[in-house]
């Protein structure tokens, strides 16, 4: 029979960490409860791979420098939304269960963020600090393994809880002890994150080397997104139509798929679409370009990395578009949390792709993350957030756009492996190297 640790890719190999003593206090009250806990945390972790109950090797380990958190939707205590959070990283376990402060916490959604109407954008920053300030197991585990491994880190956040729960702000404390600065997490460590693929049969993914041309779709609302790719070969379409096709059988290697449109949202499936077309629309497309090259998905659309419980029709499954194309095979996605519909929200994402494009030699989460702590460092200190109002009663909106600029830099979250690469084919026919500042002919 063949072992599914075995044909993993090496790197995802640490189904089956035996848990030992960790240095954390939070850990402690785990490891004294026994074999019990181990068995559960080593059966949940092959469960989370992908891997079902089967018998793991106890010696198998995550590959040196990589963390999983794996966050799965439980009911707490009264029968609430909650959670349950497990990590694993080397011999640092971690397993905390849903409890009154592991609740569904729809607040703390940027998809609530509006500069007219929904929450105010310090407001959300604000309760998505008491959310994290809430989790010190958590923040203890994450300093952990940044004391271990440092800039070397890289952190999976699997999370299928539909919750909107945002991971790349959480508020980690300093810890002066291990030198290791407090502050947001997507902009001190890269992350990435994950969702359960529906029959794909793959568990974690993989590293890929995206390269080649630019195939786009723009809304003529955001024409101006072309400029993006002016250096790089592209073949850019106003209609959807001809893009779908363009994504069945390109004549060359492609690198990017982007889409630069309007989304929409709403609480079941069929109110997901990205332009003129429909979840399900997109869903009947084969794409066979995402499966042969494993390009890289940019989806520069409101909503795009939102997702739907499918109850509504007839499955347990969290749906939508990141879903849905890294389950066509795309090497990764980029999409967006929340509405970016404004002018500011678009430079941004047009930042962060050139920023991408431009860097081949550097991993795409590496680059977003820059991104983060670039936009953290423009803010200034995180201790001093705007008030929603000045003293004379009038609401501070220079304070709070300046919250919004920051929130909008978070919003951009990346589904795929944490050293996936991104080289475009130039205009003039050569492609990037993975050596910083180089070519190579095609």
């Amino acid at each position: 029979m063949n072992d599914p640790l075995q044909q993993a890719p090496r790197w995802l190999a640490g189904a089956g960490t035996v848990m030992r003593r960790a240095a954390l206090p939070g850990l402690k009250p785990a490891v004294r409860r026994g074999g019990a806990v181990v068995d559960r945390l080593r059966a949940s972790h092959a469960e989370a791979l992908g891997l079902g109950r089967a018998e793991v090797r106890p010696t198998a380990r995550l590959e040196e420098g990589v963390a999983l958190l794996r966050v799965v939707r439980t009911a707490a205590a009264g029968g609430a939304d909650g959670y349950r959070i497990q990590g694993w990283c080397g011999d640092l376990a971690l397993e905390c269960e849903p409890g009154p402060t592991r609740l569904s916490a729809p607040a703390v959604r940027l998809a609530n963020l509006r500069q007219d109407g929904g929450q105010y954008p310090s407001e959300v920053l604000r309760g998505i600090r008491l959310w994290s300030q809430n989790q010190p197991e958590l923040a203890r585990w994450i300093n952990g393994v940044r004391s271990r491994h440092g800039n070397a880190l890289r952190l999976i956040v699997w999370d299928d809880t539909g919750y909107e729960l945002p991971w790349e702000l959480f508020w980690l404390p300093e810890d002066a002890a291990h030198a290791l600065p407090g502050g947001l997490l997507g902009a001190l460590t890269v992350m990435v994150r994950w969702t359960t693929t529906h029959d794909a049969g793959q568990g974690l993914p993989s590293a890929t080397d995206g390269q080649g041309a630019v195939i786009g779709y723009l809304h003529k609302d955001m024409a101006d997104d072309g400029t993006v790719f002016a250096p790089y070969a592209h073949q850019l379409h106003f209609e959807m139509t001809p893009f779908l096709r363009a994504l069945d059988a390109p004549p060359g290697d492609t690198g990017l798929v982007y889409l630069g449109c309007h989304g929409t949202y709403g609480d079941s499936l069929p109110y997901l679409s990205l332009g003129d077309r429909t979840w399900a629309e997109f869903d009947g497309e084969a794409m066979g370009v995402l499966r042969r090259d494993r390009s890289l998905v940019c989806l520069n659309a409101c909503h795009s990395g939102r997702f739907v419980d499918n109850r509504a029709q007839g499955e347990q499954a969290l749906r939508g578009f990141a879903e849905l194309f890294l389950r066509k095979g795309a090497g990764g996605c980029i999409v967006t949390a929340g509405k970016v519909g404004d002018l500011e929200a678009r430079t941004l994402v047009r930042r962060l792709v050139g920023e991408v494009a431009s860097h081949p030699h550097r991993p795409v989460p590496q680059t977003l993350t820059a991104f983060r702590a670039r936009a953290v460092r423009e803010f200034g200190s995180l201790a001093d957030i705007p008030r929603v109002r000045n003293d004379d009663g009038q609401v501070d909106r220079l304070g709070q756009k300046r919250v919004l600029r920051l929130l909008f830099a978070f919003m951009f979250h990346y589904y795929g492996h944490p050293r996936t690469t991104l080289r475009l084919t130039t205009a003039d026919g050569t492609r990037h190297t993975l050596r910083e500042g180089g070519r190579s002919e095609r």
